[in-house]
């Protein structure tokens, strides 16, 4: 069982998920959309690194230490239809994380995510 009570199931991370991707790849062998992908992986936030210097045995040496990773959303699916991108997310519950990572989807790239 994976977390909110989906269930993985032939691949994807729910039913819907798998049925939506059934559905896509349908519409994509009727020419109805072009260019699918799945798990289309968006930076949000970039990893944070904070830079210093070392002495070396010849030289000063720059290093780096990690203070955040980045943040990134994982859209379900991505496609071209009537020349426009789609992305797309299979949801069943919208979580508090998933509100802020789809407003900062619209912010910082300008893609609204559609929900099935």
């Amino acid at each position: 069982m994976a977390k909110y009570n989906n269930v993985k199931y032939k691949g994807y991370d729910s039913i819907r998920e798998y049925n939506r991707a059934q559905a896509l790849k349908m519409l994509a062998k009727k020419g109805v959309i072009s260019d699918l992908q799945e798990q289309i992986r968006y930076e949000l936030i970039p990893t944070q690194y904070e830079h210093y210097k070392v002495q070396g045995a010849r030289k000063m040496l720059d290093k780096k230490k990690l203070l955040e990773r980045s943040v990134c959303y994982v859209a379900d699916f991505q496609y071209m239809q009537n020349g426009e991108l789609v992305v797309e997310d299979s949801k069943g519950m919208k979580t508090k994380e998933y509100i802020i990572k789809r407003k900062l989807m619209l912010y910082l790239h300008g893609i609204k995510i559609k929900e099935v």
